[in-house]
């Protein structure tokens, strides 16, 4: 099978054209081709599928083998690596996805990374949506025990869950520790994706991300998504921020009422096969 192996913001992963395959046990396929170690790596795998209602559609899943919703930085090396094989020519792109429609604009395309933006739809915060177990319309700040600590954590759904936490320094948060049991937290019966946010400016975040399924990852698109959503909820941030993770940086605007955009690179690191 031949695959093309992308990133975005370093948030990496292996894509395939999937639209003349059949009978593919995607799940077990990702668990193995995203192996560090035995196989080619990757923190999850994207696939090209034809869609009856959009142009394409975009099935992920994640290095564990769980089907994921979305994925914010696939969806962007998806609009690049359709024009890279030739599907379309069109840079403008509207996309099935475990989450519903999301369009995909090629700002920038050639030799190199593109730039690609991504109208990732309107935030969720309906506990039910989420989803999370809690009381009221929406989970702002709430206090959770987590091993023995107190996170006040804002739950927002980008189409898959998130929990968002603000601290004064991302550097020495216990990410490793307290990742894995916010995502297995029993108040989450999907699991969910967890972001620590540290403002440097109402303009400028920086973070770090435990993904739902991966672990600690470089780089979360929907992440990135719910953090900007959260800032303007909790923290008083602007509308538009730069959002700085260890891979790298993505852009995110969002107005309350309107859709969530999110503008950042994708980029092909290499091409190749592998057995199935």
């Amino acid at each position: 099978m031949n695959f093309h192996k992308m990133q975005g913001a370093a948030n990496d992963f292996v894509v395939v054209d999937g639209r003349e395959l059949a009978g593919v046990d995607w799940a077990a396929l990702a668990a193995r081709v995203c192996d560090r170690r035995l196989g080619v790596g990757g923190d999850g795998i994207l696939v090209l599928e034809d869609s009856q209602a959009e142009d394409f559609r975009m099935r992920y899943h994640n290095a564990d083998g769980s089907e994921g919703e979305m994925c914010g930085n696939g969806i962007r090396c998806m609009a690049k690596f359709v024009l890279d094989i030739g599907a379309t020519g069109e840079r403008r792109l509207n996309w099935e996805t475990g989450a519903g429609r999301v369009t995909t604009d090629v700002l920038e395309y050639g030799r190199g990374p593109a730039r690609v933006r991504a109208d990732m739809g309107p935030p969720r915060f309906a506990p039910a949506e989420i989803p999370v177990r809690a009381d009221g319309d929406e989970v702002r700040e709430r206090p959770f025990a987590v091993d023995g600590a107190e996170l006040s954590l804002t739950c927002v759904s980008m189409g898959n869950p998130h929990a968002v936490t603000f601290v004064d320094s991302v550097a020495g948060f216990p990410l490793g520790r307290l990742g894995p049991e916010v995502e297995h937290h029993e108040a989450f019966p999907n699991r969910t994706n967890f972001e620590i946010v540290e403002v440097v400016d109402p303009g400028h975040l920086r973070v770090r991300v435990w993904e739902r399924g991966v672990g600690e990852t470089q780089a979360c698109g929907t992440g990135a998504c719910a953090v900007a959503v959260a800032g303007q909820l909790v923290r008083q941030t602007e509308p538009e921020v730069e959002i700085d993770l260890p891979g790298g940086r993505l852009t995110v605007a969002w107005r309350p009422g309107g859709n969530v955009l999110l503008t950042g690179p994708a980029e092909t690191s290499f091409t190749g096969a592998f057995d199935t």
